[in-house]
């Protein structure tokens, strides 16, 4: 029978409440003009979160942060509301802030197993989308430690093991996991993946050994064929002795006979066992020179010079380089002296001179116009001698 009258005063009481405000507007609304950004800062109609929260900017978003990572809550129920944060951030694809979360889950060091195999997978995974393969790799074989059927665990270890190249490892989990799941899919394309390169990356390590052995043999038959003719080598650093034979430098060359000079050209042997060189000529008047990639050491030096200097180069303005004018030397460097080529040497016979050395395996000739002033003031003040 009282309640009219408490219907009575709660009617009083709200036309009091709206009367107020007619004499005194509210003064906590939003303001036109910036409506939309007050409205963002209240938690639950936010777009984003902001990286660091001000407890003054964010009085309200600092509160509930606050009730969220109590530390009197237990370490469960703290681990688990940093696996949510992560698990949001990684929906989001922000993988960087998701690790952090899962870190701060795994720093709690719960007693719940399982709850610390899903963040250290899940770790894993936004390892993984960062490139950080071999960090994903060790939170998978964390996870597999407390729990060794966790499949998911299994996949990603598998993923990483593709990314490393461990190709092998890759099948070895894939294996694993396909005994607790035989019809695991992703498991199943990513054995066949991993397999398929396992063998690609076998055959091309015997590809390659068959090769380097190849290589090892023709280099050695290279040297031997140096050695018969008693051509002189020497390495590219200063002060060898000029009686080291190429036996006593066949080491030292081997690598060198397998890669090419920097001009693209390596020495070779035909079928007949006959060498052929890579050699520089060099023209000192006008700081020029020429390269022949593969000199046989049969052929004349007048054959290469009428082949070069068929047609005049266009370095030589007075067009006196014929072939009829020049003169081949080559350069004896611990004396000091030059040695002057006959054209109608092979290359061959030159190599086999007592004071010929052959260096980074590409012979070198000086070549100039016999005749001309240069030439003179060239080899003036140099002992010169007649190769015969």
């Amino acid at each position: 029978m009282e309640l009219p009258e408490l219907d009575a005063v709660s009617e009083d009481a709200m036309d009091s409440f709206l009367e107020k405000f007619q004499s005194q507007p509210y003064r906590g609304g939003f303001h036109e003009d910036q409506w939309e950004e007050e409205f963002e800062k209240i938690p639950l109609f936010m777009k984003k979160t902001p990286s660091e929260i001000d407890p003054k900017e964010n009085p309200d978003l600092a509160c509930l942060q606050s009730i969220i990572f109590d530390d009197e809550r237990s370490p469960e129920e703290q681990a688990k509301t940093y696996k949510d944060e992560g698990n949001d951030y990684f929906k989001e694809k922000d993988y960087k802030k998701a690790v952090i979360s899962y870190t701060e889950g795994l720093k709690k060091k719960c007693a719940d197993p399982d709850l610390n195999v899903v963040l250290y997978t899940n770790r894993a995974a936004a390892q993984y989308h960062l490139g950080n393969f071999r960090s994903a790799l060790n939170d998978v074989t964390a996870a597999r430690k407390l729990k060794p059927c966790h499949l998911k665990a299994i996949v990603r270890g598998a993923l990483c093991h593709l990314e490393l190249k461990n190709f092998a490892e890759a099948v070895n989990w894939c294996d694993k996991g396909l005994q607790i799941d035989a019809k695991e899919k992703k498991l199943l394309e990513i054995r066949v993946k991993a397999d398929k390169l396992k063998r690609t990356e076998q055959r091309d390590i015997r590809k390659a050994k068959l090769k380097e052995k190849k290589e090892l043999n023709q280099n050695e038959a290279l040297l031997q064929a140096i050695g018969a003719r008693n051509i002189r080598l020497v390495s590219e650093a200063a002060g060898e002795d000029e009686d080291s034979a190429c036996e006593g430098l066949g080491e030292l060359f081997l690598d060198g006979l397998s890669s090419e000079n920097p001009y693209g050209a390596r020495l070779s042997v035909d079928d007949q066992g006959r060498l052929s060189w890579p050699v520089l000529f060099l023209y000192p008047e006008y700081a020029q020179s020429d390269f022949i990639s593969a000199f046989h050491e049969d052929s004349r030096f007048i054959d290469h010079l009428m082949a070069m200097f068929g047609e005049t180069p266009s370095w030589d303005l007075e067009r006196k380089y014929c072939p009829d004018n020049l003169e081949v030397y080559f350069e004896d460097e611990d004396r000091a002296e030059l040695y002057r080529v006959p054209p109608q040497s092979t290359l061959l016979q030159v190599l086999q001179h007592p004071r010929y050395f052959v260096k980074a395996l590409t012979p070198a000739f000086l070549v100039c116009v016999g005749s001309s002033p240069f030439c003179r003031n060239y080899l003036q003040g140099r002992k010169v001698h007649q190769v015969k």
